[in-house]
């Protein structure tokens, strides 16, 4: 687990590739520090787990779902990339939190400035608009951003200087690949409510949850109308 704050950029040393598979060792004089062998490190918002440490950097293996679901294969050496150490008890979660599994890899549209802002529109695919919302959150090569506003096909961030310098995202140009992971909160209340939904009618006419709600006797939730839509509850106090 990770919070998307970025600890170091690191730089791409050399990259070995077979087949959908490859191997990148990265210059991290910062984050090898305290990195151990089979310790997680995200690597521009992918999980890897360092299969090789020395003094100044580290070696991490790429498998084929990953190098099929991420930007790690567009790679090249000298590259950046963004680093973050993984979560310890007690740390402070400055961003949110970053599972490192990310959902699919959206493309920059556009970079303006405004001001002190650096402004990233980013194409994104439905897997992950799904969980977007203004004011949301959302990791973007790794880091934790706020989303400023949604579209039909993207969304835009905004990077103050700190994160334009600090980050990979500050040398973003249009048409480059990102990574993108949606709020793990968003996925998992999809999930919790997946069986309350889903186009179940009732005899009520309703959606699945609103059948159950009227079902369990929750005042309204059938509509005008419905059973028990207005009455108080039996064994309720006053209405409120």
């Amino acid at each position: 687990m990770f919070t998307g704050l970025v600890e170091e950029m690191g730089t791409v040393r050399s990259v070995r590739r077979s087949g959908q598979t490859m191997q990148i060792a990265i210059a991290a004089p910062r984050v090898s520090q305290d990195l151990a062998v089979g310790d997680s490190v995200a690597v521009s918002g992918v999980c890897l787990t360092a299969v090789e440490v020395w003094p100044g950097g580290f070696a991490a293996d790429v498998m084929p779902e990953t190098f099929l679901r991420t930007n790690l294969r567009d790679l090249r050496p000298g590259d950046p990339v963004n680093l973050e150490r993984s979560l310890r008890l007690g740390s402070r979660l400055g961003g949110h939190l970053v599972q490192g599994h990310v959902d699919g890899v959206g493309r920059v549209e556009a970079v303006a400035e405004a001001e002190n802002a650096r402004v990233l529109t980013i194409g994104a695919p439905p897997e992950v608009l799904r969980y977007l919302v203004p004011q949301g959150s959302v990791a973007v090569d790794g880091v934790s951003l706020t989303v400023v506003r949604v579209t039909a096909t993207g969304f835009e961030v905004s990077l103050i200087p700190h994160t334009a310098r600090a980050t990979v995202l500050g040398r973003r140009r249009v048409g480059d690949r990102v990574n993108l992971e949606a709020d793990l909160i968003g996925k998992y209340v999809e999930r919790l409510l997946a069986p309350w939904r889903g186009g179940e009618t009732g005899g009520g006419g309703g959606t699945g949850l609103e059948e159950r709600l009227r079902q369990a006797g929750f005042p309204g939730a059938g509509g005008p109308g419905a059973e028990g839509g207005g009455r108080q509850r039996e064994g309720r106090g006053k209405e409120r």
